[in-house]
């Protein structure tokens, strides 16, 4: 009796829980097919891209506009009160062109000022030349008057020692001879050495007269300068972009006062995403797309600053500069950072985190189906990636947004 109470009692307690059991288990078989069982899918609607394999070019891609290569501000030369702005912003000028005229009381007097002291200096110096000039002919003149009589006393000497030796003369007026000639000889060789040292002398007044010269002449060249800054030029061909100040207005030296840009030569200023410019640096070769239209160039400069998130790089053309360029044109601007001579690609732009798998669907050979696979990215460009684990070349991938049906081990394509 006591045996059959507990067999009534083990069937009471097991049979629920077995049964639960299997409703768990038999639900969780479903679901777990059902995740597995393949979903069916338009083929037509998807976008198919193939693996492929050769040499990659990496690229960095940004956006931008032509600038003008050559932008010239012209700076005031002096301080003074613009008097009359002549032309607008977009004026075309050259180099010549007067673009606004100034004007300094001050720095009218100064070169005046500067003028006179220039004429007053070059004076002194003329004056000075030919009193030295007197002086070098003073002396000179000495010199040969010592020469003729150095010359005169020897032969005297030479006269009165032949005498001596015929027995026709004294030796006494022998020796006077000799003395008085020896003597000539010392003092012509003492105004030779005072005529050297006279030519120094002379030639070191000068020196400084002309250093003095040259001062005044480069204070009058400064004033003069200064005044012809006065009248401000465009220094270039090119287009009239900005005019800084008004007419009234007083300026300090150095002040902006106009912007000249050279269209004739222009460049591609691109922003190019900071996580991407690691890799540029410049003279590396670049494309400029105009309209749909890519011409090559080179990186020329790089912006060491950082602007919401972006940093500027400067594109030159290489060759002649397009037809249809024009400044402040909308362009793209692409760099090539690196090429990879042989690799495994795709041409799609493929985004993932560093050393993190991708999941992916690989279309089966017939065309039928496609299994869900782990893919490692490699190297990324603006329109490929590496494929550094998971595809081979030959293998086809689904590229469009399969979010809805990541919960698929595979897909059927109809």
């Amino acid at each position: 009796m006591t045996g059959l109470l507990s067999r009534k009692l083990f069937m009471r307690l097991t049979l629920p829980v077995l049964g639960l059991g299997l409703v768990l288990a038999i639900s969780f078989g479903v679901l777990r097919g059902r995740s597995a069982s393949a979903a069916v899918l338009d083929r037509s609607a998807l976008q198919v891209v193939n693996v492929e394999s050769g040499s990659m070019i990496c690229k960095v891609e940004g956006l931008g506009t032509l600038v003008p290569e050559d932008v010239r501000w012209l700076a005031a030369g002096t301080s003074g009160h613009v008097d009359e702005i002549f032309l607008r912003p977009g004026a075309h000028v050259k180099p010549n062109t007067v673009i606004l005229q100034m004007s300094n009381p001050d720095l009218n007097r100064q070169l005046t000022d500067a003028e006179l002291a220039m004429r007053k200096s070059e004076a002194e110096l003329a004056n000075l030349r030919v009193q030295l000039q007197a002086q070098l002919l003073n002396e000179k003149a000495v010199e040969a008057d010592l020469q003729a009589a150095a010359t005169e006393s020897k032969l005297q000497s030479d006269r009165d020692e032949s005498l001596l030796e015929n027995q026709l003369g004294t030796a006494m007026n022998a020796k006077i001879s000799k003395a008085h000639a020896d003597a000539l000889v010392t003092r012509l060789q003492i105004e030779k050495e005072k005529l050297g040292i006279g030519e120094e002398a002379r030639q070191a007044q000068l020196t400084a007269k002309q250093a003095e010269v040259a001062q005044m002449q480069a204070l009058y060249d400064l004033r003069n300068q200064q005044m012809q800054a006065l009248q401000v030029r465009a220094g270039m061909n090119g287009i009239l972009e900005e005019v800084s100040i008004g007419p009234g207005q007083q300026v300090a030296t150095g002040t902006n006062l106009a912007r000249v840009t050279n269209s004739a030569k222009l460049m591609a200023r691109v922003h190019i995403s900071e996580a991407q410019f690691s890799r540029i640096d410049v003279g590396q070769p670049a494309m400029i797309t105009i309209q749909n239209q890519e011409y090559p160039a080179r990186v020329m400069h790089i912006d060491p600053n950082v602007q919401n998130g972006t940093i500027s790089v400067d594109l030159k053309f290489v060759g002649a500069q397009p037809r249809d360029a024009r400044s402040d044109l909308s362009v793209i601007g692409s760099v090539n950072i690196e090429k990879i001579p042989l690799t495994t690609f795709v041409r799609w732009p493929l985004q993932t985190h560093a050393d993190e798998p991708l999941s992916l669907y690989k279309i089966s050979d017939d065309g039928k189906k496609a299994d869900l696979v782990r893919v490692h990215l490699g190297r990324s460009s603006n329109d490929r990636v590496q494929i550094a684990d998971g595809l081979k070349p030959g293998d086809r991938i689904i590229v469009s947004d399969m979010s809805a049906w990541r919960r698929y081990n595979q897909v059927e394509l109809k």
